[in-house]
């Protein structure tokens, strides 16, 4: 039985984000989700230049995790870019394309968890 997963702080999105290809429809283009844990460590080590202990340490995780977490994203990302696919961030990839929207406690005044 595998141990339960661990609760990561990530910011706080009021709703799905979704970027696709100008000029294409949306229900002309294959969907790429990104979790947000994938999404939070992007942003942490990329956008604000941390490293992926200190980025492990703001999350609640591991750096192994970070580390994990990053191959991940980035997999994610150049595919949707090489296929001319749209990349949606959401918690709740598995429900498919309707991009579900979910709400996280981000950092900031209130601080907060998301699974």
């Amino acid at each position: 039985m595998p141990r339960p997963r661990k609760h990561r702080q990530c910011r706080r999105f009021d709703a799905d984000r979704i970027f696709r290809p100008h000029g294409i429809p949306m229900r002309e283009v294959e969907p790429v989700f990104i979790s947000v844990d994938e999404f939070e460590a992007l942003r942490l080590c990329y956008a604000e230049g941390l490293d992926q202990a200190e980025a492990g340490r703001r999350m609640g995780i591991s750096r192994g995790t970070v580390q994990r977490l990053l191959w991940a994203g980035r997999k994610a990302l150049i595919e949707a870019i090489v296929n001319n696919q749209a990349i949606i961030v959401n918690c709740k990839h598995e429900e498919e394309s309707d991009a579900v929207m979910c709400t996280h406690k981000g950092f900031g005044r209130k601080r907060g968890r998301c699974s």
